[in-house]
C-alpha cells in the first residue's frame, strides 16, 4: 500500500520535495497537483486482507490433530487405492484367461455333455430293462430229442413274469435237474419277452443189469432210466467194478468213439481193466477185441476198413488193440 503523503505546513508554504526532489524551474510545467491526485486516488482504494496460505499435504501443521487422525487418513487412502489396483488387476488376469481358454472351456463342455448322454441313456436302458416292460412272456426250450420241450418249459413255468436280466439261473437249475437226460443247458435272452433254454441231452451207450431190471446210462455212468426188459437196440454192459470204476471210463471213451454204422451193430460191451474193452457184432456174435481206450479214432478207422475188406459173418473175431498190425480170425 502506498503510505499516505504529509499534509501540507501551516501558513500556506509549500512542503519541501520529499527524499531530495529537486525544484522544478519556472518554465517547466508543474504536474505536482496531478501526482497528488493521483495519490490521493490510491489513498482512497479500499484495502483487500489476503487470506492465509492454504498448508500443503504434509506440513508440520497436519500432524497437530489429536491422535494423528491425518496420517491415517493418508494410509487409509493408499490401502484403499492398493486394494482397488489389485482387484482391478485380478479381474484383468481373469479376463484374459477366459479369453485364451475359450476353446479349451467349449471343449470340455462338449465332452461333458457327450458323457451325460451316455448316462443318460445307459440309465434309461438299464432301468427298462429291469422293468416289467421285459418281462418273460415265453419260454423256448431247444435241442429236446428224447425229451418233451412242453414238459420241460412247464417246468420252467416260474420264471414267466420275471425281467430278463432278473431270471433265477439256480431256479432253471434246479428244474433242469430233475430230467436225468439233461446234460447241460444255456439261457438266451430275447427282448422283450423270449426266454430261450438250450439244452443238451445226454447220449446212452449202453444198459446195465441190476436187480431192478435194465438201467440205462451214458459215459458218465449217470442213470437215465430204468426198465424190466432190455431195449433192443441198446447193447448190453458188463463191467468189473461198476459205473465208478476206470474200467467203466474206458468203455464209455470207446463207445462215444465208434462211428455210427459200427454202434448200430454192437450189441454187448464188456471190460474187467482199462485195457480189454471187448465189443460184440450182433447177427453174428463176431467179437471186437479193443484194449485201452488210446488211438480210439484210429481202431475205429482200422475196423471199418477190415469190416469192408472180411465182412463179420466170415470172421470170429477182430483184433485192433495194436491199429498198426490187426488180427482178424
Amino acid at each position: 500500500m502506498r503510505r499516505p503523503s504529509p499534509l501540507p505546513p501551516p501558513g500556506g508554504e509549500p512542503a519541501a520535495p520529499a527524499r531530495g526532489g529537486s525544484e522544478r524551474s519556472a518554465g517547466s510545467p508543474d504536474r505536482s497537483g496531478e501526482a497528488d491526485a493521483a495519490r490521493d486516488e490510491d489513498d482512497l482504494a479500499p484495502v483487500i486482507p489476503m487470506a492465509a496460505p492454504t498448508p500443503l499435504p504434509g506440513a508440520d501443521g497436519d500432524r497437530v490433530d489429536e491422535g494423528g487422525s491425518a496420517e491415517r487418513s493418508r494410509e487409509d487412502v493408499r490401502w484403499r487405492d492398493v486394494w482397488r489396483a489389485a482387484r482391478a488387476r485380478r479381474k484383468a488376469l481373469r479376463g484374459e484367461v477366459k479369453r485364451f481358454t475359450v476353446r479349451q472351456r467349449r471343449r470340455r463342455m462338449l465332452w461333458l455333455g457327450a458323457a451325460a448322454s451316455v448316462v443318460l441313456v445307459a440309465a434309461g436302458t438299464t432301468g427298462a430293462a429291469y422293468s416289467p416292460l421285459f418281462a418273460v412272456e415265453t419260454i423256448t426250450v431247444v435241442g429236446a430229442d428224447e425229451l418233451d420241450a412242453d414238459v420241460v418249459a412247464d417246468a420252467l413255468s416260474s420264471q414267466l413274469g420275471t425281467p430278463l436280466p432278473l431270471v433265477d439261473e439256480s431256479a432253471v437249475k434246479a428244474a433242469l435237474i430233475t430230467f436225468p437226460l439233461v446234460e447241460s443247458y444255456a439261457l438266451e435272452a430275447r427282448p422283450p419277452h423270449d426266454l430261450v433254454v438250450r439244452i443238451v441231452e445226454r447220449t446212452p451207450i449202453g444198459l446195465i443189469r441190476s436187480a431192478a431190471g435194465y438201467t440205462l446210462v451214458d459215459a458218465a455212468g449217470v442213470a437215465l432210466s430204468t426198465t424190466e426188459r432190455a431195449v433192443s437196440g441198446v447193447p448190453v454192459i458188463t463191467v468189473t467194478g461198476g459205473t465208478g470204476s476206470t474200467a467203466f471210463e474206458a468203455i464209455g471213451q470207446v463207445m462215444r468213439s465208434l462211428p455210427d454204422d459200427i454202434l448200430d451193430r454192437v450189441t454187448a460191451v464188456s471190460a474187467s481193466t482199462p485195457d480189454d474193452v471187448t465189443l460184440t457184432l450182433g447177427g453174428t456174435n463176431t467179437d471186437v477185441v479193443w484194449g485201452s481206450a488210446e488211438d480210439s479214432a484210429m481202431k475205429a478207422l482200422v475196423l471199418a476198413t477190415a469190416m469192408e475188406a472180411r465182412p463179420p459173418k466170415s470172421v470170429s473175431v477182430y483184433d485192433v488193440s495194436s491199429p498198426d498190425a490187426i488180427v482178424i480170425q
